[in-house]
């Protein structure tokens, strides 16, 4: 979102030195209270947060949460979901800044770092209590996977363990939907194993595109250390190991369904391992991780069922 800047005006005195960003912000005068509240939420990453916030609404219902409980599932994650992305714009601040990266309302001016900061804090509070009113247990393992976000966020993400944080939050993600079904039963171990498998493979997704420019600003996780071919192969392998996992793992044969998907999935990754055509530009590596993505979550949600 680029960030619009006044005319300057005839006047016969000399100009002033040009203002930094938040010296001109100030001076054009606070935005409306509209503006500053849609750049605030653009600041968390809406959209990703929503379709999580849906879908993991959409696998507890299907695992039998009530209505209630299917809401107290969606306010949990989604506070969660806004906090981590908050946290993620505050944290990188300086780096986004250095990269040029208008399109970040911070960045722009649009909203300041101290509304950023306090909406993380408040985001973050507000999913404590919503997210152990589905039960202390539940609770604790939802609470668990966004301070692995957090962590990522904090610094992870320039390790090799920066696929660590994806694996535990996305792995205890279906803990946080069975702990709070009567009898309070943890997930099958299938199921886990998958979550945490299509967590790395999410990981190496979001990451693909982005590469080069991590690595000049010094981020070097696990997908920068490994390149971008082999990132490429990690994601396919793991997304198609999550596949695999949630195709077989449940007891008795795997229906037309799940036969269907895995063979979707074996043919993308087959495509992601395939050497890179003539453009280095290429957008088909990336949408083949989302196709493989995309399969393992609609497999996940008609799985719903035998969770536990």
């Amino acid at each position: 979102m680029n960030q619009t800047f006044q005319a300057r005006s005839l006047s016969a005195t000399p100009p002033s030195p040009a203002p930094v960003p938040a010296e001109a912000a100030a001076r054009a005068g606070a935005p409306g209270l509209g503006r500053g509240a849609l750049a605030l939420l653009l600041s968390a990453h809406p959209a990703p947060a929503l379709a999580v916030t849906a879908l993991i609404t959409a696998l507890g219902a299907a695992a039998g949460r009530d209505v209630l409980g299917s809401c107290l599932v969606a306010l949990a994650v989604l506070t969660g979901q806004l906090s981590v992305g908050w946290s993620n714009d505050r944290i990188d601040l300086a780096r986004d800044t250095a990269a040029h990266r208008r399109d970040k309302p911070l960045v722009a001016g649009e909203v300041g770092m101290r509304s950023v900061s306090v909406a993380a804090c408040a985001a973050l509070l507000l999913c404590t209590p919503l997210s152990l009113a589905n039960g202390a247990a539940a609770g604790g393992a939802h609470l668990i996977g966004v301070a692995a976000a957090w962590s990522y966020n904090l610094g992870v993400k320039r390790t090799r363990w920066s696929w660590l944080p994806y694996a535990l939050a996305f792995g205890l993600l279906p803990a946080f939907l069975t702990l709070a079904l009567p009898g309070h039963p943890w997930p099958a171990a299938w199921v886990m194993a998958a979550g945490a498998l299509l967590g790395v493979g999410a990981h190496f997704t979001n990451v693909l595109p982005d590469i080069d420019a991590d690595l000049a600003a010094g981020v070097r996780g696990l997908p920068q250390r490994l390149g971008r071919r082999r990132s490429r192969t990690v994601a396919a392998l793991a997304l198609l190991a999550a596949s695999a996992a949630l195709v077989l793992g449940p007891p008795g044969p795997p229906d037309a369904t799940g036969w269907s998907g895995l063979a979707v999935t074996g043919a993308l990754a087959v495509v992601l391992c395939l050497p890179p055509g003539n453009s280095p530009d290429s957008r088909l590596p990336f949408l083949a991780t989302l196709g493989l993505a995309a399969t393992d979550i609609a497999l996940l949600v008609a799985r719903g069922t035998s969770l536990v």
